[in-house]
């Protein structure tokens, strides 16, 4: 029996090379030498250090896609909804910005709210912009993330836990906003 099953191993396996050696193929034969002509080689293109940007979603944002689902989930469950208006920074309406304000509206009047704007934005309005709120006396820091522009806490109506109240943040094509600079944290727009 033993016999039998290294037969049987053996046969196996012979199968198994020939299998393999018959889906490698024969190799491609070089190209035959015409003479004096020289073609040129192109060099393969380098890889990108940087990744390609994901394509931009083409949804349109509303006050329930700028910020998570998970948010507007925990929003909706304390009987809040949202509002939308166009998007202003100091004496500038944002052209397709957008600014939601979520509270809940059907309740008695309170300070219970939170408010988060997105807009795509081109460098040099963002520049003009930050100069101006600059000169009403926001703060600005610069991050990883971009320029951020804060009211001036002397000023602020409510802080997060760092003490921010409202903030913009200016990334490269877009700005963001929302009453506390811990607030934009909750911000997914755009989505990819």
């Amino acid at each position: 029996m033993p016999a039998t099953r290294i037969l049987g191993t053996a046969a196996a396996l012979a199968l198994s090379a020939l299998l393999l050696s018959a889906c490698a193929g024969t190799p491609e034969p070089a190209p035959e030498e015409t003479g004096n002509a020289q073609t040129p080689t192109a060099a393969a293109p380098e890889p990108s250090a940087t990744p390609e940007p994901e394509p931009a979603s083409t949804e349109e944002p509303t006050c329930t896609t700028i910020i998570g689902e998970s948010v507007v989930a925990d929003f909706e469950s304390l009987g809040w909804s949202s509002q939308a208006s166009p998007l202003y920074i100091g004496s500038s309406e944002i052209e397709d910005g957008l600014q939601c304000m979520w509270a809940d509206f059907e309740g008695p009047a309170g300070d219970h709210g939170q408010m988060f704007g997105w807009a795509p934005l081109a460098e040099d309005q963002a520049a003009d912009l930050q100069e101006e709120l600059e000169a009403q006396g926001w703060v600005r820091e610069e991050g990883p993330a971009g320029v951020y522009i804060t009211e001036s806490a002397d000023t602020a109506i409510a802080t997060d836990a760092e003490g921010y109240g409202m903030t913009y943040l200016f990334s490269p094509g877009q700005v963001t906003v929302a009453d506390t600079k811990q607030g934009l944290l909750l911000i997914e727009w755009p989505k990819s």
